[in-house]
């Protein structure tokens, strides 16, 4: 992720597979409406069946062979990262857990503080 920037130019052919990619997609969910009556495990079945059509078209496009690049260098990054361990964690939600309650308690202790000054002027 270098800065990295692509124009991309879309031909008539990616705009017409993007047309019928979301067509693909409406199609699905209004088929999945339209058998009601039909098991729910079967129209999840279909639905998803639509979606993959409709996903594998996109990633023919010029645009898809994008976002696929971007996913596959997103995947590099991510397996770079140093992950915290399991104490380091539970370390760091400790000490954010304890300021929490600082902060709330001191908070609290500001609004009592302005509203026996607000009684004590009202009286």
């Amino acid at each position: 992720m270098a800065g990295k920037t692509e124009i991309v130019v879309g031909s008539g052919l990616d705009t017409a597979k993007l047309v019928v990619a979301v067509a693909l997609l409406v199609g699905g969910v209004f088929t999945f409406y339209w058998f009601s009556d039909a098991s729910t495990l079967l129209r999840v079945v279909g639905l998803l069946a639509f979606v993959a059509v409709a996903v594998g078209i996109i990633f023919t496009t010029g645009m898809g062979r994008n976002l696929a690049g971007f996913l596959g260098e997103s995947r590099t990054e991510v397996r770079k990262m140093v992950w915290p361990t399991r104490v380091e964690t539970l370390q760091s939600t400790l000490v954010v857990l304890a300021a929490t309650i600082v902060v709330a308690i001191f908070l609290w202790l500001i609004d009592m503080l302005l509203g026996w000054t607000i009684r004590e002027f009202i009286r």
